[in-house]
C-alpha cells in the first residue's frame, strides 16, 4: 500500500514536465459535411445541408430537405482539396457541381463510388462514398479564412512554455531545500522498512508494512502536496513566452490560396493571439478587415471569427480553414466549405469528435501500422524500410538516396516490439507493389536483436517473401540473432553497417 501511494505520488509530480515534453501527432481530418455540422454546433453559420451515400438517400434528401429549391449544390466527399478542378476516372470533370433540382440525383450517381484525381489525392484518386447536398446561396463576395499553428512557437498546444527565469529568493530556495531533504528521509526510511536481510526479518518487517498507520501516508502526501504548491509559486517568476496561433484572412478566395499568396502575397493578412490570453475583440476586427466585407454586417462578422477561435481551441484543433467564406445578400458571413484537422493526441477527450475518423480515405498501410502500434508513413520509392528509432529510420532512408535508391516508407518499430508486430510490419511492406526489396536496419539498444531476429523468421513463414531482404543487425543480443537468422534457412542479404546495408539494397533491385 505504502509502495503504491508513493508511486502514485511521485509519479503525478513528475507529469507536469512530462506534459510538456510530449511530441504530438496531428493526423485526424475529417469530412466536409462532418466540419460543417462541428461549426453549426457552435452557433457558426453554415449553409443547409445532408450527406447521403445512395440514390434513395439523395431522393428522400431533395423531398424532406430541398423541397422547394430550384438548385441544389452537389460536392463529392474526399479527404483531399481541389474538388473542384478535380477529374473522375469515369470522365466526368469537377468534383463539385451546381445543378437544377431534377438533375441532382443523375449527377450524384456519376459521383457515388467513383474515384475522384485531384491536384492532392496523387495519381491513384480517392473513392468517393457520399456527397453533400447544399443549399444555393445567393453569395455577394468570396473570401478566404483559416486558423492555424505558429510554426516558430509550434502553438498552440504543442509549443513550449518557454520562459525566463528570474532568481528566486533565498528563503524559497531554502524551503525547497527543507522540503526536499524531509522528503529524502521519508523515502529512506520506507525503503529501509520494505528490504530485510533475513527471511525473519522480511515477515516482520512485512508486518510493520501492513501497520503503516494513515498518519505516516498523510504525512507523505501533505510534503509532496508543499513541494507542488512551492513550485508553483515558483512559476510566478518566470515571465512566458506567448504561444501563438495565427489567423489568416484574404478578401479573394473560391480559388488556390497558395497560387494567390504567390502571386499577391500583400492581399494575405495575418493576425497573431496569443493563447494565454485569447482573442480580443481588437484581433478579431483586424480578421474582418483582412475579408474586407462588402456587405455582411461588420459587427456580427466579429462574432463570428470569435466563434471559429472558440472552437478551434475547444476541439483541439491543428488547422480550421474555410474556402471560401462569403457573404450572401442577406448581409450574413457564412463558412460555405470546411475542413478541420484535429491533434490525435487529444482523442482522450474530444471522443465525439474522434468517431468521425474515416478509415477508408487514408492510406490503408498507415491505418493497418496504427492498429498494430507502429510508426508508418507510406512514400513512392522501391526500397522498404523496417528500422527502430525515428533518428536512425531518417538515416536510413538518406543514405539509401545517396546511394542511388528511393525508399518506399518510413517505418519505426520502436523499442518495445513484439515478433507479432515485427511480423505485421512484414505484412504493410510487402503489401506494396513497388517494393522491390526490403532493408531491415537494428541497432539493438532497448529493440533486442534476437526478437527482430525471429519476427523476421515469423513473417517468412506467414508471408511470401518474393523480394531480396537485406539485414543490418547491431547492438542487444545480435549474435542470437544472426544465429537465428541463419538457422532459419531463409536466403538473407546481411550487412556489417549502415552504409554496406544501404549499397546492397540499392544493388539488390537489379
Amino acid at each position: 500500500m505504502v509502495r503504491r501511494l508513493l508511486g502514485n505520488l511521485a509519479t503525478r509530480s513528475l507529469s507536469v514536465a512530462g506534459k510538456w515534453q510530449q511530441q504530438q501527432l496531428r493526423r485526424l481530418n475529417i469530412h466536409e459535411y462532418q466540419g460543417a455540422d462541428l461549426m453549426s454546433k457552435h452557433g457558426i453559420n453554415v449553409p443547409r445541408g445532408v450527406a447521403v451515400s445512395s440514390l434513395d438517400e439523395v431522393k428522400k434528401a431533395l423531398r424532406d430537405v430541398f423541397p422547394n429549391q430550384s438548385e441544389v449544390v452537389v460536392k463529392s466527399q474526399i479527404l483531399a482539396g481541389g474538388r473542384g478542378l478535380g477529374t473522375f476516372k469515369s470522365g466526368l470533370k469537377g468534383g463539385v457541381h451546381i445543378v437544377e433540382a431534377d438533375k441532382v440525383a443523375n449527377i450524384a450517381e456519376q459521383m457515388l463510388g467513383q474515384i475522384l484525381v485531384t491536384k492532392q489525392t496523387g495519381a491513384q484518386g480517392k473513392v468517393v462514398s457520399k456527397v453533400y447536398l447544399c443549399e444555393k446561396l445567393s453569395l455577394v463576395n468570396e473570401m478566404y479564412f483559416a486558423i492555424t499553428l505558429d510554426r516558430k512557437s509550434a502553438g498552440p498546444k504543442g509549443g513550449s512554455k518557454r520562459a525566463v527565469c528570474k532568481k528566486p529568493t533565498k528563503i524559497t530556495l531554502v524551503r525547497t531545500e527543507v522540503l526536499v531533504n524531509k522528503l529524502v528521509r521519508f523515502f529512506k526510511g520506507v525503503y529501509a522498512l520494505s528490504h530485510g536481510t533475513s527471511h525473519t526479518e522480511g515477515r516482520e518487517q512485512e508486518s510493520s508494512l501492513q501497520k503503516a498507520n494513515q498518519n505516516t501516508l498523510v504525512r507523505a502526501e501533505v510534503l509532496v502536496n508543499k513541494l507542488v504548491r512551492l513550485r508553483k509559486g515558483m512559476c510566478m517568476h518566470f515571465h512566458m513566452a506567448p504561444v501563438i496561433l495565427l489567423i489568416i484572412s484574404c478578401k479573394k478566395g473560391g480559388t488556390s490560396i497558395e497560387d494567390l499568396a504567390e502571386k499577391h502575397p500583400e492581399l494575405i493578412v495575418k493576425v497573431p493571439v496569443d493563447v494565454f490570453t485569447g482573442i480580443t475583440d481588437e484581433d478579431a476586427a483586424k480578421v474582418v478587415d483582412g475579408l474586407s466585407p462588402t456587405v455582411a454586417d461588420r459587427n456580427a462578422s466579429i462574432e463570428q471569427v470569435k466563434k471559429l477561435y472558440e472552437l478551434f481551441c475547444k476541439c483541439d484543433c491543428t488547422l480550421l480553414e474555410i474556402n471560401p467564406i462569403a457573404e450572401t445578400s442577406d448581409k450574413q458571413l457564412v463558412a460555405a466549405d470546411a475542413k478541420l484537422n484535429f491533434d490525435d493526441n487529444a482523442a482522450f477527450r474530444q471522443k465525439e469528435i474522434f468517431t468521425l475518423r474515416d478509415p477508408t480515405q487514408e492510406d490503408p498501410r498507415e491505418v493497418a501500422a496504427a492498429k498494430a502500434d507502429l510508426n508508418y508513413i507510406g512514400l513512392d520509392g522501391e526500397i522498404g524500410c523496417m528500422v527502430n528509432g525515428a533518428g536512425l529510420a531518417m538515416a536510413t532512408m538518406d543514405i539509401i538516396k545517396l546511394h542511388g535508391g528511393t525508399p518506399a516508407n518510413f517505418l519505426d518499430v520502436g523499442g518495445n516490439a513484439s515478433e507479432s508486430q515485427v511480423v505485421e510490419a512484414f505484412k504493410i511492406l510487402t503489401s506494396d507493389e513497388k517494393v522491390k526489396a526490403i532493408l531491415v536496419n537494428i541497432f539493438g539498444g532497448i529493440m533486442k536483436c534476437d526478437v527482430i531476429a525471429s519476427g523476421i523468421v515469423n513473417a517468412a513463414k506467414q508471408v511470401q517473401l518474393k523480394v531480396p531482404v537485406v539485414v543490418r543487425l547491431e547492438g542487444t543480443n545480435v549474435d542470437q540473432g544472426r544465429r537465428i537468422l541463419k538457422e532459419s534457412g531463409m536466403t538473407l542479404i546481411t550487412a556489417e553497417d549502415l552504409d554496406d546495408a544501404a549499397e546492397k539494397a540499392v544493388k539488390a533491385l537489379s
